[in-house]
């Protein structure tokens, strides 16, 4: 059962998702608007959170069930 808890881990994770793929898009166009260690660092940080944030979403779904 999905709880307000888990819906904002779970809308937590997309966030981060994009926010890697978007710095990934950055990166890869040779000159990042932010500039390249501020979006290295977003990349660096976002992939991680992206799958803690999943993990937790799914273990309070599952706690909650």
């Amino acid at each position: 059962m999905m709880t307000p808890k888990s819906g904002l881990f779970l809308g937590s994770s997309c966030v981060a998702a994009i926010a890697a793929v978007g710095s990934i898009f950055e990166l890869s166009s040779g000159n990042p608007q932010l500039g390249t260690l501020v979006t290295g660092i977003i990349l660096a940080a976002s992939v991680p959170l992206t799958g803690l944030f999943f993990y937790a979403a799914v273990r309070d779904a599952r706690a909650n069930q």
